[in-house]
């Protein structure tokens, strides 16, 4: 503890008192604004070639600069992971997602303790700090209403948050939290995520202002925009229709030639070949054509509602008085995504539940793309055009899922305007680069370097020759403007795998592979992989694909659990639990207080009216309805008087269809089957005696809920493997 500057005497009267000097706003250190989009291409932003509207971003970049050569890793959790410790993602534990743990230390899904967070650093040194949006550094088993909190936002040194924890939420109806706790979704037609967003980022920016004004501020923004489920209203969607008519490889054509003009790229850019499932566009049919152009224009208007709120966002800066002296930096945490697959979605729920819809199956349902009904996606096609001039998408090594557009402002600290940075950079170099511009070069333990000397100076060097990539047993190595990526797939034996060498100083979009003509050069990077490899944790090699990692049930958390009691009035289960869904074989059984005596409500509900089911009382009735992708099953039986307990069970078939009943005290009073169940019925969670987001059934209006001093609990139990009569004869078995 340091020695009090006053005196202290034995009395007030021979004491002096002391207090520490306010600091002027003058010498005030900068304030910083990191704004993050998910699942955004190279190519989406104005400023980087695209045709999108997005001025507020262009801006920036107009009056700061635009680095042409960032980078990131391939997936959401450790780009994040990495922008916030300035270390390499193995190194801290976010190998791939946060959803899983991995059971080794490479893949625990959670940044330790001892390593100190960007935020936790700044504030330690005065900054107020403040974030919105996405976070996913929380592993999927501490995402309860009871925590574990230590790895949530507000106890990794944030001082307020508001957003979601997850991947990614519905953005008319999302997951919601506010520090340490959930909230129920805002009401209202008009709501959407992104401007919620910004209204409470506009929230924190004025309480500092007006509280702390002499002391900087940390904003990170992070918005659930563009991954999946694309969601934005008609009026951003319609123009840009035409727009994209020209489709992806014209799209393609045409955004390298603005790159081009731009000076982002060299004049002698190639466009790389076009990824080998992406079909031309000339060869595809009307129907096809027309549902694929509107989905990429739900995507560019998605964006372009984005880049309005980052301007708010801007404006409130400059009202404060805080614009010129503010440090914005606007990135994607990876490429385009290809998780559309080949035809996009009008209800992502469906690719993500592994039954993609066709062409024809999705025509009649085109006007409700982007809108409540319509959470949708692109094809992959669109994917490879926002990744231009690059090939592959996020989740791969190539260009196509780690470069990242990167642009800064910062008024009193940038000299001139407009400036192009070509220097090879990583995520990794975030945080050190800006507890630099803070004044604290030497605070925290970096793999990353400061590139604050690229900021005025075009031709100061890159502030690191060499980095390593991994992710699902892809591997791809930097090093003094040479690149070397191997391709590789699940059950590939490694050593047999096939690598690509590149000079980047001359073919910037890699299209030329000189494997064959540098095998000295290829063997010299190789080694360099494995030893990069060994000093950042990268082993074991894990090539288990995403949809493995994402379904993989660790032997922790609710998802591990054979029986879980809920009760009435308790928080709402969030979606990334992995029990909310219906593909396993389970029990649902209310108890009542004293016996059911005709009230109504819902006992349990799961999901929503896209996807999902619910367990209610109506009529003296007793209800389950299950929905997922437009088929609907309602099982009903007549409850009686003074029952003690109601169930409903499920038995899915191999071919994941299953079968209902319904029970009172045990006693069979309802059957029916569900063609189909889901791992994914929606983005929303469950919750007990109340269904709070969209109403799962159109028979009641939410949350119809059930008298909590009438409902006691509710226990889902889990059965692995059994029959549908093993189940039918447990649940009718007395106790």
């Amino acid at each position: 503890m340091k020695p009090f500057p006053g005196k202290i005497g034995r009395t007030v009267d021979d004491s002096t008192p002391w207090w520490p000097e306010k600091r002027s706003e003058s010498a005030m250190p900068p304030n910083i604004v990191t704004i993050v989009f998910d699942d955004t291409g190279w190519s989406d932003f104005g400023c980087f070639g695209s045709e999108i509207q997005t001025p507020h971003i262009d801006a920036l970049a107009a009056r700061g600069l635009s680095y042409s050569n960032f980078h990131v890793t391939p997936m959401c959790s450790p780009t994040r992971a990495s922008m916030l410790t300035g270390r390499n993602h193995h190194n801290v534990g976010m190998g791939c997602l946060a959803d899983s743990d991995t059971g080794f230390p490479n893949g625990r899904g959670r940044v330790p303790a001892d390593i100190p967070m960007l935020q936790e650093l700044l504030r330690d040194r005065g900054y107020g700090t403040y974030m919105v949006g996405k976070w996913h550094l929380t592993p999927a088993q501490e995402v309860t209403p009871a925590g574990p909190f230590e790895n949530w936002p507000a106890n990794r040194g944030f001082d307020r948050y508001y957003g979601f924890l997850g991947g990614c939420t519905d953005h008319y109806t999302p997951e919601l939290f506010q520090d340490n706790h959930g909230v129920d979704p805002p009401e209202g037609q008009d709501y959407h995520l992104s401007e919620d967003l910004a209204d409470r980022a506009i929230l924190y920016l004025r309480d500092h202002t007006a509280f702390r004004k002499t002391e900087p501020f940390f904003l990170n923004f992070c918005f659930g925009a563009t991954h999946a489920p694309i969601q934005v209203s008609r009026r951003y969607i319609d123009p840009y229709v035409p727009v994209f008519e020209k489709g992806w490889d014209q799209t393609r054509v045409d955004r390298l030639a603005q790159q081009k003009a731009l000076g982002l790229v060299p004049d002698h850019t190639e466009l790389a070949e076009r990824n080998p499932e992406v079909p031309a566009w000339d060869t595809l049919d009307a129907d096809a054509k027309r549902l694929y152009t509107r989905l990429q224009a739900a995507f560019a208007g998605f964006l372009q509602h984005s880049d309005e709120q980052i301007g708010r966002v801007v404006a409130e800066l400059k009202c404060l008085d805080l614009f010129d002296n503010t440090i914005i930096l606007i990135f994607s945490d990876n490429g385009a995504s290809r998780e559309g697959d080949d035809h996009g979605a009008v209800d992502v729920n469906a690719p993500y539940s592994g039954a993609p819809e066709t062409v024809v199956e999705m025509m009649g349902r085109i006007e409700e793309i982007g809108g409540p009904n319509g959470p949708a996606h692109y094809p992959q096609g669109w994917a490879m055009a926002g990744n231009t001039p690059f090939r592959r998408y996020k989740q791969f090594v190539e260009l196509g899922g780690v470069r990242s557009p990167l642009v800064i402002s910062w008024p009193v600290g940038i000299k001139g305007s407009g400036g192009v940075r070509d220097q090879f950079l990583h995520v990794i170099d975030v945080a050190p680069t800006l507890m630099d511009l803070s004044g604290h070069t030497h605070a925290g333990r970096f793999d990353g370097a400061s590139m604050r000397a690229t900021l005025n100076n075009r031709k100061a060097p890159a502030p690191r020759a060499t980095q390593y990539w991994e992710m699902f047993g892809r591997r791809a190595i930097y090093c003094d403007g040479w690149k070397a990526v191997s391709e590789h797939e699940k059950g590939d034996d490694y050593a047999a795998d096939r690598w690509h060498l590149y000079d980047t100083r001359s073919d910037f979009s890699e299209c030329h592979d000189l494997a064959a003509s540098e095998p000295e050069k290829l063997k010299e990077l190789q080694d360099l992989w494995w030893a990069e490899a060994e000093a950042n944790a990268v082993m074991p090699l894990d090539d288990r694909t995403l949809v493995d990692i994402i379904v993989f049930r660790q032997p922790n958390g609710l998802m591990s659990e054979r029986e879980i009691t809920l009760y009435a009035g308790q928080g709402h289960v969030p979606q990334p639990s992995m029990v909310t869904a219906s593909e396993r074989s389970m029990e649902l059984t209310a108890h009542f207080v004293g016996g059911w005596g005709g009230e109504e409500g819902v006992l349990v509900s799961s999901g929503d009216d896209l996807g999902g089911y619910t367990f209610y009382i109506r009529g003296g009735q007793l209800v389950f309805e299950h929905v997922r992708l437009g088929q609907r099953l309602r099982v009903a039986g007549e409850l009686p008087d003074r029952t003690a307990r109601c169930s409903v069970t499920l038995h899915v078939s191999e071919a994941k269809s299953a079968r209902v009943r319904l029970f009172a005290d045990r006693q069979s009073i309802g059957m029916g089957d569900i063609p189909a169940t889901s791992s994914h019925l929606s983005f929303w969670g469950l919750d007990v005696g109340r269904d709070v987001g969209r109403a799962v059934s159109a028979d009641y209006e939410g949350p119809f809920a059930f008298p909590v001093d009438r409902l006691d609990r509710v226990v889902l139990q889990f059965f692995e493997d059994v029959t549908a009569e093993t189940i039918a004869a447990m649940a009718e078995a007395t106790e």
